[in-house]
């Protein structure tokens, strides 16, 4: 496909036009001219809109969808399509479905399913056999299919002995293990952070002790080991602090965070709004700023929508009972833009690739059009009509976001809001 794209404002440190306003020539997906005023004598499809940017393509590391087995929440093709109108041009794929992605064949199914997308879909297979903590899945089959980690989403690996095994066994392909912090037993039937706010509302607490017990195990394994470790969504200051000393130590691990838990607090519960309900639940002011922190500093490497579509049947319910989670490609730079510089914020969408062992693609003359369009000013409440997910169960529905994506050009495609 060939684009020409007019008066854009790059925002990318590696680019030669790093914050200069350009048109960029894409002629069959790659980048071949940058420059001002360039002539269009081919009569190519031209972009023009309203104070663009654009930067490197987007890359989440945690995406829930539905298919197979819970198509009502999300399918491949609309989570896909959410994903490209949300700005991200390649998203990581939880195992979370029915069957578990599991096996050979479960990640060439996904695979298959996203070949041809604007968007790069890239599967993570489950840790354990149908997720179900007890033995360990065929990694390396799924790593030969393109299983870029292996994780059992937002379940615990209960047994140590596994996870260190799990370690030993990766670390002969370069394969990258989740370990989702939670101590089971410390958190028992905890729905929301355990604080004041639980006690007075009347709802089972999760103390933060649960996640920072699991981390200090794990990185105690890792030591160990000497695998190759993620931790993703971290929410509490202690479990930043454990993770920054483990870097000192110069242990292989990585940590992300999801952006909800840099902007909102348990406080948000008083209404007993189960799209507040998201794992690791909500926490403190002082916990959302040590996880700033950890982000400015590095010590936590990227951040993560965890986009996970739950179908209204399993959300309008009562709280105890409904299930963990949110909505959140379509609100993901809204929400970082409130936090953060521009700058910062477009580095922390752009992250996380190199840990997955993926490419990073700078706008550059000469290489593959890999691109996020976005506007980043422009401040508004983010409500249904910006929802794009089957599901609707956005947790940063009515809060003040700034900024929008207008799309993506990648794998050769141009794909925008209307």
């Amino acid at each position: 496909m060939n684009v020409l794209i007019k008066s854009a404002t790059i925002v990318d440190t590696k680019s030669d036009f790093h914050n200069q306003t350009v048109d960029i020539l894409i002629e069959k997906g790659v980048i071949t001219q940058i420059g001002n005023s360039l002539k269009n004598p081919k009569n190519y499809k031209e972009v023009h809109l309203e104070n663009l940017h654009v930067s490197q393509g987007w890359f989440d590391s945690s995406v829930s969808f539905g298919e197979p087995g819970f198509e009502e929440r999300e399918t491949i093709e609309n989570g896909l399509k959410t994903a490209a109108l949300s700005g991200f041009t390649s998203v990581a794929v939880n195992s979370n479905t029915q069957p578990v992605v599991d096996s050979f064949a479960d990640i060439s199914f996904l695979k298959g399913k996203a070949s041809r997308n604007a968007v790069n879909l890239y599967p993570i297979g489950a840790l354990t056999k149908e997720s179900k903590g007890e033995d360990m899945a065929e990694l390396f089959d799924m790593k030969t299919a393109g299983a870029v980690a292996f994780y059992d989403y937002q379940k615990p690996i209960i047994n140590p002995n596994l996870m260190k095994i799990a370690l030993q066994y990766a670390s002969n392909f370069g394969g990258l293990i989740f370990s989702f912090p939670q101590e089971l037993k410390i958190s028992g039937l905890g729905v929301m952070n355990e604080n004041v706010t639980s006690t007075s509302l009347g709802l089972k607490g999760n103390p933060a002790l649960a996640e920072e017990l699991q981390i200090a195990r794990d990185l105690f394994l890792l030591e160990y080991t000497g695998g190759k470790l993620h931790i993703p969504t971290i929410s509490t200051a202690k479990s930043v602090e454990l993770i920054r000393n483990a870097k000192k130590q110069k242990l292989d691990v990585s940590c992300s965070v999801a952006i909800h838990n840099l902007m909102l607090t348990d406080n948000e519960l008083n209404t007993f709004n189960t799209n507040y309900k998201v794992l690791p639940p909500l926490r403190t002011q002082d916990d959302c700023d040590a996880l700033i922190e950890g982000l400015k500093d590095g010590t936590i490497d990227m951040v993560t929508s965890d986009h996970n579509p739950i179908d209204i049947e399993h959300k309008k319910i009562e709280f105890d009972h409904a299930k963990y989670g949110t909505i959140g490609l379509e609100s993901a730079f809204g929400a970082l833009n409130t936090v953060f510089t521009l700058k910062k914020s477009i580095d922390l969408l752009t992250k996380g690739k190199d840990r997955f062992g993926l490419e990073n693609t700078s706008v550059t003359v000469g290489n593959t059009a890999d691109l996020t369009l976005f506007n980043p000013n422009g401040s508004y409440q983010f409500s249904k009509k910006d929802i794009i997910s089957s599901s609707k169960n956005a947790i940063l529905e009515n809060h003040e976001l700034n900024g929008k994506a207008y799309g993506i050009f990648n794998n050769n495609q141009l794909i925008l809001n209307k």
